[in-house]
């Protein structure tokens, strides 16, 4: 518990960096908030009062001060290209970024792990799913997206090219998320064609970070087998399997976890690139718009969502390696 608490305490002080800088960033950028909200031909008087209608006119500290208090009731500010809240926007997209980012960041946790297992206990068939993920995890994503593509809908046809959903009257539900809404709403026609919309874009984006998870992993699990309490369980008569997954897999989840942690905050950054792909309505797309409008606002407030699940999703795996390991505590 007192880890716990230093660590919600250390990610507390990195968010609060974390709105000083995007909010210095926003200021320092060279762009003008008032002409992006007023047009480009606006006169000088609609600049004017569009400035002082953003709060531009006030003092540094005192629009920081405004910006925090607004962040901590749920105001991103407006957006300058869809002229309102921020905080709307990204509620529309979001779900559908983070369902993405889940069923990746799953299949990435299940493809190292089977990778791991079988690299480590030495089971036939390790030689092909090594070849398989490595010469995936070599293909950027962006040309691993557009073979798959080209593949599985243009050449195979077993799979739909994009976006979220073919079915028109889809569940929307509370949780916003297609698979689950379509659970909770006894429509398994729409959770199908949701999986096979998922299918693709989750696939291109999880092999990459399975290889990297499973590579920690498959070291943490060679050196624990060749460790002294592995010898110690063999002697005692338990089979090869039991010690890798009873006595070695324990022992390395640390690493394992670290390196989750670290996957989950590549993957929020890459998901720009396959949201653009695979014609994904999440966040990358919503951030994509905002760079080419120049919507200060909106690409803030993406970064700022970004950078807290980011923060949260570290402070939650510290914690999990400390319950995996409670000397961690101590350090």
């Amino acid at each position: 518990m007192t880890f716990a608490l230093r660590r919600a305490a250390a990610m507390l002080g990195v968010l609060l960096a974390l709105t000083v800088a995007l909010f210095a960033l926003q200021q320092a950028s060279g762009t003008d908030p008032a002409k992006a909200y007023a047009g480009a031909n606006a006169s000088q008087a609609a600049l004017d009062a569009a400035r002082a209608r953003l709060g531009l006119d006030e003092p540094f500290l005192t629009r920081y001060l405004h910006y925090l208090s607004g962040l901590l009731h749920g105001d991103l500010q407006n957006s300058l290209r869809t002229r309102t809240p921020v905080a709307s926007d990204l509620a529309a997209v979001l779900p559908a970024s983070l369902e993405l980012a889940a069923c990746v960041l799953f299949l990435a946790v299940l493809l190292g792990s089977v990778f791991a297992y079988l690299c480590a206990s030495g089971a036939r068939g390790a030689g092909i799913v090594r070849a398989i993920l490595f010469s995936g995890a070599a293909a950027p994503t962006f040309l691993l997206g557009m073979v798959a593509v080209l593949v599985f809908y243009g050449h195979l046809g077993w799979l739909p090219a994009g976006g979220r959903s073919s079915v028109r009257d889809a569940p929307t539900g509370p949780t916003g998320l297609l698979l689950a809404d379509s659970l909770l709403a006894g429509r398994p026609d729409a959770f199908g064609d949701a999986a096979t919309h998922l299918a693709l874009p989750a696939v291109c984006a999880a092999i990459a970070p399975a290889v990297a998870i499973g590579r920690v992993l498959v070291d943490g699990l060679t050196a624990n087998l060749e460790a002294d309490h592995a010898r110690t369980a063999r002697a005692a008569g338990l089979s090869e399997r039991a010690v890798l997954l009873r006595h070695a897999a324990r022992n390395s989840l640390g690493p394992a976890l670290s390196m989750v942690g670290i996957q989950a905050g590549a993957l929020l950054a890459g998901l720009v690139v396959v949201e653009k792909i695979f014609d994904w309505p999440g966040v990358g797309s919503y951030l994509d718009a905002s760079v080419a409008a120049a919507d200060l606002p909106g690409i803030t407030g993406v970064a700022l969502i970004l950078g807290v699940v980011y923060v949260v999703l570290n402070a939650v795996v510290d914690i999990l390696q400390v319950l995996a390991d409670r000397r961690l505590a101590l350090v």
